[in-house]
């Protein structure tokens, strides 16, 4: 199948840029088991950890859950993407507390990286015209780590169960676009 070429591009995943080994347990996930390592690891990329979400496909053809590769494919769509809605539930409630708390926006404010800034910059254009479906587009870009994302529209809006519905299908929408690109270039090359 095309996804083959994909999840070979993928294979080499966790070996430079994660220090944890997070990863590199993705990457050799299996079983029912994997899936739950799949789950915890979107979980702490939505609100911790700056690594992309992508590497959740690798174990698409090695997960080994008795079922076809579209379904498997699926199975892990929806279980990284639950782990991603509950991770971004962890950061909206964060991000709740710090409206509350002065000092930190200020310290943040006066970041010489302007991380606030920037974000807050990009996410309320985004949340202003579009809502909590802005949300879920921005979140369904590729390769892009959106836990600043996360964090700065958790800021500006109120509604968990709407972020947590957008979170989930921005994640979802981010994995389909991904393989939709990989079997794309796969297909041409």
């Amino acid at each position: 199948m095309v996804f083959d070429g994909f999840v070979l591009f993928l294979s080499e995943c966790g070996t430079a840029t994660d220090p944890t080994g997070l990863e590199e347990a993705v990457c050799t996930a299996t079983g029912p088991f994997g899936l739950l390592i799949i789950g915890v690891y979107s979980f702490l990329i939505a609100f911790l950890l700056p690594f992309p979400s992508e590497v959740v496909l690798a174990p698409s053809g090695t997960l080994r859950l008795g079922l076809s590769e579209p379904a498997t494919i699926a199975v892990i769509i929806v279980v990284s993407g639950a782990g991603k809605a509950l991770g971004s539930l962890f950061a909206f409630h964060i991000g709740q507390e710090t409206k509350e708390y002065g000092p930190l926006l200020s310290l943040l404010e006066r970041s010489r990286f302007d991380i606030l800034g920037w974000s807050e910059r990009k996410t309320v254009s985004i949340a202003k015209k579009y809502g909590y479906a802005g949300l879920a587009l921005a979140l369904c870009v590729p390769f892009f780590p959106d836990t600043i994302s996360i964090y700065a529209f958790s800021i500006l809006e109120d509604d968990y169960l709407k972020f947590a519905v957008a979170t989930f299908f921005g994640s979802a929408g981010r994995l389909v676009v991904t393989i939709g690109l990989a079997a794309g270039f796969f297909a041409i090359f």
